[in-house]
């Protein structure tokens, strides 16, 4: 999307064109000599008559002159320009487009015709931005001076999905007036989309200090704060959304971003009371309900996160992540039934996971299934090479189930690998090795 949702009435050029030679001079001329009914008189009347009703605003009257001017002599490339304007203030956009177009194909190359390049170009933008760079193109080529010029080419270009070009000429337009706030916003917003953040971020401040008001304020600010968060400054970031916040209230999206940041800095209160207002606009979005658990997470909330965690899952079933969150949060409350359903399902969901997968052996383990958690053990073993805590596991397995000698095995691995000789692991290992090389010898007599 791009800054400007529409351009401003000013880019418009009000001022008529003068037509290059007067109807008494054309009257005259061998080159341009008017048909025998078109009087001199006649034609100067009709021309001050529509500049008259254009000064009073009855563009109405003003086209019927121009019309009645052109029927008479159709070369004069001023007049179409004068009568294309005239169609823009009627809301007759084709219209103005023909006239436009034919002026400057009568005169292209007269640094006057800039003009109705330039409304040209404005009549276009709106339905089709590619087109417009063209007339755009040729009125800057004729006033390479003019910083709005290179302006309206950078915007029709950006709505044309050209992102780099654009941004060469709103860099040239600045160059040209760096205190032209609408330049200056239209930079800044072209460089965070071009993913230039730090460019972005300095452009941004520099388009706050030339004091914006109403809606470029806010957008100065959501930009810079964006700019911001793409660069890890979190801190900056929050207090620029804050400042959005402070004159755009009711955007819960930005909110949320904001308590985004929040949760990462560690201010989980602050980021907490911001969803909370979020959420006042409607339904938490899966995003919020995210952040809100994490939080929930982070304060060991635990029954507070599960219906939180639920509501995400209802709109994202296929989101194996919270499907493991929420596993994780069984875990902790040690609801052990419902710590194997979530983290068997987010595994499901994501089978290539070994994290996951790791976590199903402990699950299955801590709900007594210990044939399932060997089976999960051989599964896992396939993929990575098994840390010393799951030999434990497989060793406890083994030996749950009254299998003594691939227990001894595991244990015996497990202390091999083991690093922590001051662990309840170790201490348990060493002492059913004990226990257990005894117990299979006296088996064997």
């Amino acid at each position: 999307m791009t800054y400007l949702a529409q351009l401003p009435a000013c880019c418009l050029l009000f001022a008529l064109l003068v037509p290059a030679q007067s109807p008494a001079q054309n009257a005259t001329s061998s080159k341009n000599r008017l048909r025998p009914n078109a009087s001199a008189s006649e034609l100067n009347r009709l021309l001050a008559a529509a500049q008259d009703a254009v000064a009073q605003q009855d563009y109405q009257s003003a086209a019927q002159d121009y019309e009645a001017y052109l029927a008479k002599k159709p070369d004069d490339a001023s007049v179409h320009y004068n009568l294309g304007y005239v169609y823009t203030a009627l809301e007759r956009p084709d219209e103005a487009k023909s006239e436009y177009e034919k002026a400057v194909l009568l005169d292209p190359d007269n640094p006057k015709m800039a003009a109705a390049y330039r409304n040209l170009g404005l009549t276009l933008l709106p339905r089709d931005p590619a087109a417009a760079v063209d007339p755009f193109e040729h009125a800057s080529k004729l006033q390479p001076q003019d910083a709005q010029n290179k302006w309206l080419l950078g915007t029709a270009l950006e709505r044309s999905g050209k992102l780099l070009p654009a941004i060469d000429q709103f860099q040239a337009a600045q160059k040209l007036d760096d205190k032209n706030l609408e330049i200056s916003a239209s930079l800044a917003h072209a460089l965070l989309s071009a993913g230039r953040f730090e460019e972005a971020e300095a452009v941004y401040r520099s388009t706050l200090s030339l004091g914006p008001r109403d809606a470029t304020l806010r957008q100065a600010h959501l930009g810079l704060a964006n700019s911001l968060v793409a660069q890890k400054k979190l801190a900056e970031a929050a207090t620029e959304f804050g400042a959005y916040l402070a004159l755009n209230p009711a955007d819960s999206a930005a909110r949320i971003e904001r308590a985004s940041a929040l949760v990462d800095l560690g201010q989980q209160d602050e980021a907490l009371a911001e969803l909370d207002r979020a959420q006042v606009s409607g339904p938490e979005t899966l995003r919020a309900l995210k952040l809100r658990s994490e939080i929930y997470w982070e304060k060991k909330r635990y029954d507070d996160a599960i219906p939180v965690l639920e509501r995400a899952v209802n709109l994202a079933p296929r989101d194996a992540n919270l499907a493991d969150r929420l596993g994780r949060v069984y875990l902790a409350k040690k609801d052990y039934p419902n710590t194997l359903h979530w983290t068997v399902e987010a595994y499901n969901l994501n089978p290539a996971a070994n994290d996951v997968l790791a976590e199903v052996v402990e699950a299955e383990y801590l709900n007594k299934n210990y044939q399932q958690a060997l089976a999960a053990l051989d599964a896992l073993s396939k993929r990575e090479e098994l840390p010393a805590s799951s030999w434990y596991l497989r060793a406890t397995c083994y030996d749950k189930l009254g299998q003594l000698p691939q227990a001894l095995e595991a244990y015996q691995m497990f202390l091999q690998l083991n690093k922590d000789e001051n662990s309840d692991m170790y201490f348990v290992s060493t002492s059913r090795v004990r226990t257990l090389t005894r117990e299979l010898k006296d088996k064997k007599r």
